[in-house]
């Protein structure tokens, strides 16, 4: 895969489900899901980049910190692409550390100049944060954002959105709670 790409990673979640900060739990042999993410994606990009309400972090990285105090993936999106000098730029939820190359290669192999959104589809529905955004995009999220829409998949319902389809949901799996959190850590052993 060739670097040709950013990439942002969505981390600005209130993981209310998890009852802490998911973003900040150490995984594998990080002190962080966030930066556990972080470096794994750098071998196959040209930049990465964290999203979040401000930056929490406690390793070099370089933060996008949310434009509004509005907490929903819409804002982040938005924060994202008013920030970024690239046209367009692949997102992952911190949250999904099973996405591998494969996926994402497949995503950015399935680029075209006529969408704005290229996003994963498995078997259990769409995976908005795990995809390419385009900077296309951008009238259609303030649209949203003034009819207080904040739904990812209604964006991609009213955007030129190609759908990248995944047989398996593995993949996809995201640490939302506990339970999922201590499966993924003791996977990885």
């Amino acid at each position: 895969m060739t670097n040709v790409y950013s990439a942002v990673i969505f981390a600005g979640g209130k993981s209310s489900r998890m009852g802490k900060d998911k973003s900040l739990l150490p995984f594998a042999t990080y002190a962080t899901l966030s930066e556990f993410q972080q470096e794994r994606l750098k071998p196959w990009f040209k930049k990465v980049y964290i999203s979040a309400k401000e930056n929490k972090f406690d390793f070099a990285c370089e933060c996008i910190e949310d434009k509004t105090p509005v907490s929903s993936p819409l804002i982040g999106l938005l924060s994202i692409l008013e920030s970024i000098e690239e046209d367009e730029v692949f997102v992952l939820s911190v949250d999904a550390p099973f996405v591998d190359t494969g996926v994402i290669e497949k995503i950015l192999k399935s680029n075209d100049s006529s969408y704005d959104a290229i996003v994963a589809k498995s078997p259990s529905g769409i995976q908005p944060l795990c995809g390419l955004y385009k900077k296309s995009i951008l009238p259609l999220i303030y649209h949203q954002i003034e009819d207080n829409s904040h739904k990812l998949q209604a964006l991609l319902e009213l955007a030129r959105t190609q759908y990248v389809t995944f047989k398996d949901d593995l993949p996809f799996t995201n640490l939302n709670h506990p339970h999922e959190y201590e499966k993924a850590i003791n996977s990885l052993f």
